[in-house]
Formats: C-alpha cells, structure tokens, sequence
C-alpha cells in the first residue's frame, strides 16, 4: 500500500501540474484544493523542492510551483522519493536492497523472483505514467479484484 505521505505528494503535484505554468500556487489554496493538513503539506513540498521536483517563492506572491514540465515527473520517480522503493520487500528492491530475514538464500526463493517480476511490472507501470498523462475519474470499478 501507498504510504499517506505518498498520496499527500502525488495529489499535492498534480495540483501544481493543473497548475503549471500559471505562476506560484500558494500552500492554503493545495491543503484546501486537495484537503491536506497544511503543516504536512509544508513539510512535503519542502521534500520536493529539495528533490528538485517543485520551485518556492516566499513573501504575499509566493507559492509553490513544479521545477520541471509535468510531463518529466512520472508516478514512479515520486513514490520513489516519498516510499523508498517499488519493492514489496526489501529483498526486491532496486535501490535499497537489503537481504530478508529468516529466509532461504535470495538464488532459491521462489518469493524472491516472484517479488522481482511484480517490482519490475510496477516500475514499468508507474515509470510510464506522469503528472501530464490523464487518468480517467469514471473508469471501471476494480474494488475487490486482487486487491
């Protein structure tokens, strides 16, 4: 599952994505937009522009703004940023690979190389999806299917 702080970024950028280009944003008009908490929401943006994902201006015509064109900011770089990994254990992780507790070794695990194909299907997915691509509000109803 999508961490909080995960979602909080990903409706927080696709605000200043709706956004783009119109100049700053400001921080009330986002936490009210999108309801966040403004204070998480501080701490969030203020993550993002040290990532090199948003732009700040301070003062009354202020806000926030994406650094980069919506288009080059894809889902899987953001959850990335926010979780960590794409991978469902620390086994199937690209970036912060760490070898499972009490398991067999990783060359033997069936887990293992099934947790690979689903950490390499989801890159594909969410690589390929960015804050410029549309996402249907009124697509089909997936609720309990394998999930």
């Amino acid at each position: 599952m999508l961490s909080q702080r995960t979602r909080y970024t990903i409706r927080a950028l696709l605000h200043l994505a709706d956004r783009y280009g119109e100049g700053p944003v400001q921080l009330s008009e986002i936490a009210e937009k999108q309801n966040l908490p403004a204070k998480f929401l501080t701490v969030i943006l203020s993550q993002m522009r040290r990532a090199g994902l948003v732009e700040t201006m301070r003062g009354r015509e202020g806000g926030y703004w994406l650094a980069r064109p919506p288009a080059e900011i894809s889902y899987g770089e953001i959850v990335r940023l926010t979780r960590g990994s794409l991978g469902l254990l620390p086994c199937a992780s690209r970036y912060a690979h760490e070898t499972c507790k009490n398991c067999i070794s990783e060359d033997k695990c069936r887990l293992h190389r099934a947790m690979l194909l689903v950490r390499d299907e989801t890159a594909r997915i969410l690589d390929g999806l960015s804050l410029a691509d549309p996402v249907e509000l009124d697509a089909p109803d997936t609720h309990g299917i394998a999930g």
